[in-house]
């Protein structure tokens, strides 16, 4: 995997040619070529003081001007973007009220809050996103997946010709043709809910230098109670829990070409990490752009995310996604003749362009906490063996974001998230088999890392990975296969004392 600055010094290079380099949903400012210069400087010296023992000057914000200082609390990750302006902030309360609103069914007596399902997943994005954070797996049998979903597809099925001639490497499994591409275990009156998930956990152990075994846990997951028929052949399902919200407007501001300068598919280096930039179609702006959000980066903005979330976990038509039965397919006869919400109060949809405007203004400006304990000398220790290990490869520390015409909160943030936004191969143990777009059922987006250390007191749990199955940061390691094998072997064979440094440099982010 290159070096960001490296990378920088390659952007002359032609990407992909299906790989598109604007970003339509945003008011940019084209970068010259003495900004560049200038980013590749600033990423250098972050670079540099990584490995050092001492604290990069502007490493405590982690997200620049927009980092919250606020108390690292139980609402550490619900507070806005700390450069709002008066009436941006005023914005931000209203998508909060929008996120937190309890959908009903309809008809209902207020048309703003009607149109729930009829499958869904959850009533409000709160309840998936309960804080603002992360969500965890089932933990007995009567804990329904209220912040774990569950995406099926059926492997081999002819994919749409339109998406195999926009993207190169289309790789995506085709949606159940019963079951849609996500299972609902809720619904409204009269709907059967598709499913109940199972959860069995198999114990094992992991070698670690100097200390007593690891005790991990592989999960294995039952379908249970299919509503609609059995599920026929080759389906895969992929179990997900709900990510942390914090950061994401800073995410969608990373420019392009800095995201697909850090890839790396033929591994040229030789380093074993490759790194690939994903692909998905747009449905805002019908056609092919960059994916971002989501576990395997499967959506290309935030708008388009919050309005996947309104249609598949809470069956909310919206202007981007409008259909008001959601995942509903034609073989669901009872979901199809529901009644929907949609009004022309609401320009036809469940939920309107301006509130969907809002959640999306609220989804981008939770802010990212403050480091803690940065210049702790365990901290720094943890930093430099966090780079050695080569978790830097794919948790690129450093970003610049680009300049936005409106200069919004977003706009030119030296950030430190700890991811490079790629797809990379994590090998046959955190395999879901279900490929999205470009991503194969073994490549994963790499998660940011800011906020990591902070899911304790904001979530009430430490559950890791795409689908919680890590009880800790340590476990979480464990579980790293494929491109990242190395890094794990590397943190494996530290002493206990190492390890617990990269443990606690973890826990300062």
């Amino acid at each position: 995997m290159r070096s960001f600055v490296t990378a920088l010094a390659l952007i002359a290079l032609p990407a992909a040619a299906d790989t598109p380099l604007d970003m339509p949903h945003l008011d940019i400012i084209p970068r010259t070529a003495a900004e560049r210069e200038r980013i590749a400087a600033v990423i250098a010296e972050a670079n540099d003081t990584a490995t050092g023992d001492t604290v990069h000057r502007f490493e405590r914000m982690s997200a620049g001007a927009t980092t919250s200082e606020a108390a690292a609390n139980g609402d550490a990750f619900s507070h806005p973007s700390a450069n709002l302006s008066f009436e941006e902030r005023g914005d931000f309360f209203i998508g909060n009220g929008l996120f937190r609103r309890l959908w009903a069914t309809a008809p209902a007596s207020t048309i703003a809050s009607d149109g729930l399902g009829p499958l869904y997943n959850a009533r409000s994005c709160q309840r998936c996103h309960l804080k603002d954070g992360r969500g965890h797996p089932p933990e007995n049998t009567d804990d329904l997946t209220t912040s774990m979903l569950v995406k099926i597809g059926v492997v081999g099925l002819d994919a749409d010709p339109a998406l195999l001639d926009a993207i190169e490497d289309y790789v995506g499994a085709s949606a159940h043709p019963v079951y849609g591409g996500q299972l609902q275990d809720r619904s409204i009156a009269g709907v059967p809910p598709e499913y109940k998930l199972g959860i069995t956990y198999e114990p094992f152990e992991v070698t670690l230098n100097g200390e007593e075994p690891a005790i991990l846990r592989r999960p294995t997951y039952e379908v249970g109670s299919p509503a609609y028929g059995p599920l026929g052949d080759n389906w895969a399902i992929s179990p997900r829990i709900a990510p942390q919200m914090i950061g994401l407007g800073l995410l969608e501001a990373i420019a392009v070409e800095d995201i697909l300068a850090l890839t790396d598919p033929d591994d040229a280096d030789g380093d074993g990490v490759s790194g690939r930039a994903q692909v998905v179609w747009s449905d805002e702006f019908d056609r092919a752009l960059l994916g971002r959000f989501g576990l395997k980066a499967g959506d290309p903005t935030l708008r388009e995310q919050a309005a996947d979330a309104f249609s598949n976990d809470i069956g909310i038509s919206s202007p981007i996604l409008p259909n008001d039965h959601g995942d509903c397919t034609a073989e669901q006869a009872e979901c199809l003749a529901a009644p929907g919400g949609g009004s022309p109060e609401q320009d036809g949809t469940e939920v309107a362009q301006n509130a969907l405007d809002l959640v999306t203004f609220y989804s981008a400006n939770l802010a990212v906490p403050v480091r803690r304990d940065e210049g702790d000398a365990a901290v720094l220790r943890g930093r430099a063996v966090f780079h050695e290990a080569g978790c830097a490869a794919c948790h690129n520390p450093t970003f610049v974001t680009h300049r936005l015409q409106d200069g919004g909160p977003q706009s030119f943030q030296l950030i430190w998230p700890y991811t490079d936004m790629l797809l990379h191969d994590m090998g046959p143990d955190l395999a879901d088999g279900l490929p999205e777009g470009r991503a194969s059922g073994q490549e994963w987006r790499t998660p940011p890392l800011w906020g990591v250390g902070l899911t304790q007191t904001v979530s009430g749990h430490t559950y890791f990975l795409h689908d919680g199955r890590a009880r800790s940061l340590t476990e979480a390691i464990l579980w790293h296969g494929g491109e990242a094998e190395t890094a794990r072997t590397n943190v494996q064979e530290m002493t206990p004392d190492t390890r617990a440094d990269l443990i606690r440099f973890l826990e300062s982010l």
